[in-house]
């Protein structure tokens, strides 16, 4: 897919809104990356969302598909785009050119939350910012590989690695990895303390002699396991030891490397649009809302924000969340102080005057992701106000029907949903499982059962990469089970219960 755009600058009465917002935001303390405005039509817009909100990316029909869903979306009434932001610096963002001067306002307002959460915001702060080149980059790459090894060939692998992509490991960017040198270390005997005249009877050389025979044991096990530690970036472990072609993997290195770009986007989903939505809100109402302006602002901000029962809005949970923080903070509603307080009305009277709401809520943007928002800030009173209750849709009347209001069980089941950019986490268990170099991943149960039909084709698409047959030890219904893909073209892979018989790598990931 490719498409030539059609862009204006801004018109000069948004350039004089744009520059007042922008005042204001840095007024409140954002600090966001200078954010470069475009107006686009409706037809480039479309395009440039189908393309992840770049310019340009690398051929694949992918784009086409996703470009035809927004069209057809738009079309028929079920949707349209306001506004695209993307984390880059210079950061930017696009406007569409059929909405009013009260929308662009908004969305202008909204644009620097979201910059000031792509620049501030801890998990954000190893992404390649200055992705917008790397992208034409990528998209350059591949097109040489289409000339040299032909478009269908090249085609068909980029699926491939597409469903794999999710298989990284977010946190890797911010941990030290022990390299395989350093797993075991060097000899040192565990003794007793002792004085030096007593150390030959405390610690004889026997036991000395032993732990290092014990030790040298280990290291050969060890040097038998491959990988040493399970490893959960799978993408990277291909990369080092799959049998590829340089071509294969420049394009699986390209996956991953945009893989890993996208991560924190899925992790602060709820906190980023939140945050926006909080600044968009409070810059709009309390300065750059005209009074004929108020009917149509209320009217898209409603729509931004709203959520139906049971269904699960991230601009709604995230503003309604910074707020009531904001709120606590102000009055000092929190801390072992306010939790002590048990007569009636005593927590909700309660106000010290502290008025470190804004202090706070700026502190988590920079430090938090949403697993740990959620886990930390979502009270069982914010639940009951918001009716954040578990609903089941009656199949006679149609009607939603509150089927838990334990708060316990909804906390969870949001974090389920969120941990992991709600996918299951896997791992390399073992390299050459068997001693016949098949690929044994293992899945980690953490409330989030596997897909079947997803672990269908991902294990098709690993079996291709690999070369040879790919296994998926996962839970399922409280007991074990072992996927088998022997042969890509098999139409579902073999699928057997784990047994105390059956042979099992060294690592067991539980």
């Amino acid at each position: 897919m490719s498409f030539s755009r059609t862009t204006t600058e801004l018109s000069p009465e948004l350039q004089g809104h744009m520059e007042a917002i922008r005042a204001k935001a840095i007024e409140y303390g954002l600090d966001f990356f200078e954010v470069v405005y475009e107006v686009l039509d409706f037809d480039t817009m479309n395009q440039i969302a189908a393309y992840g909100g770049f310019p340009i990316r690398f051929p694949h029909w992918k784009w086409g598909m996703e470009y035809e869903k927004l069209s057809k979306r738009d079309a028929y009434g079920m949707g349209r785009i306001y506004e695209m932001v993307i984390n880059n610096d210079p950061c930017y963002a696009y406007l569409q050119e059929s909405n009013s001067v009260t929308d662009q306002k908004l969305v202008m307002a909204h644009v620097y939350g979201h910059s000031d959460f792509f620049k501030c915001n801890n998990w954000f702060s190893k992404t390649n910012r200055k992705m917008m080149d790397e992208m034409a980059n990528h998209a350059t790459r591949v097109r040489r590989h289409i000339e040299r090894q032909g478009s269908e060939r090249v085609e068909k692998f980029i699926d491939i690695c597409l469903s794999i992509e999710h298989l990284i490991d977010p946190h890797s960017v911010f941990v030290k990895r022990e390299s395989g040198d350093e797993v075991g270390g060097k000899f040192k005997p565990d003794r007793l303390p002792a004085k030096d005249y007593m150390d030959p009877f405390i610690n004889p050389a026997s036991e000395i002699s032993r732990q290092r025979e014990a030790h040298a044991e280990k290291r050969e096990r060890e040097q038998d396991q491959f990988p040493r530690e399970p490893t959960r970036d799978v993408l990277l472990f291909l990369l080092r030891n799959a049998q590829l072609e340089d071509w294969q993997s420049d394009i699986l290195s390209i996956v991953r490397d945009e893989s890993y770009y996208y991560a924190p986007q899925g992790q602060t989903k709820v906190m980023n649009e939140g945050w926006a939505t909080y600044w968009h809100s409070k810059l709009m109402t309390e300065h750059f809302l005209e009074a004929s302006e108020i009917i149509d602002y209320a009217e898209q901000h409603s729509g931004v924000v709203f959520m139906a029962p049971g269904g699960f809005n991230p601009y709604k949970i995230g503003v309604e969340m910074f707020k009531d923080i904001e709120r606590r903070w102000d009055k000092g509603q929190h801390g072992a102080e306010w939790e002590r307080l048990d007569s009636l009305g005593a927590k909700e009277r309660f106000d010290d005057g502290s008025m470190k709401g804004r202090e706070k809520i700026f502190e988590i943007r920079r430090i938090y992701n949403d697993v740990n928002f959620i886990d930390e800030f979502l009270t069982p009173e914010f639940v009951d106000r918001h009716k954040m209750y578990q609903y089941k849709r009656d199949p006679n009347t149609g009607e939603a029907k509150i089927v838990s209001r334990d708060f316990d069980r909804i906390k969870q089941t949001m974090l389920y949903q969120l941990t992991n950019m709600g996918q299951p986490f896997m791992y390399v268990a073992d390299g050459n499982y068997l001693n016949r170099g098949e690929l044994y991943l293992a899945h980690k149960f953490g409330g989030l059962e596997v897909d079947a039909g997803k672990a269908a084709e991902v294990l098709r698409s690993l079996r291709v990469v690999w070369g040879r047959p790919v296994h998926l030890q996962m839970r399922l219904n409280e007991e074990m089970y072992l996927l088998t893909m022997d042969d890509p073209n098999d139409a579902k892979p073999k699928q057997q219960k784990i047994t105390d018989e059956m042979p099992m790598p060294a690592h067991i990931v539980a």
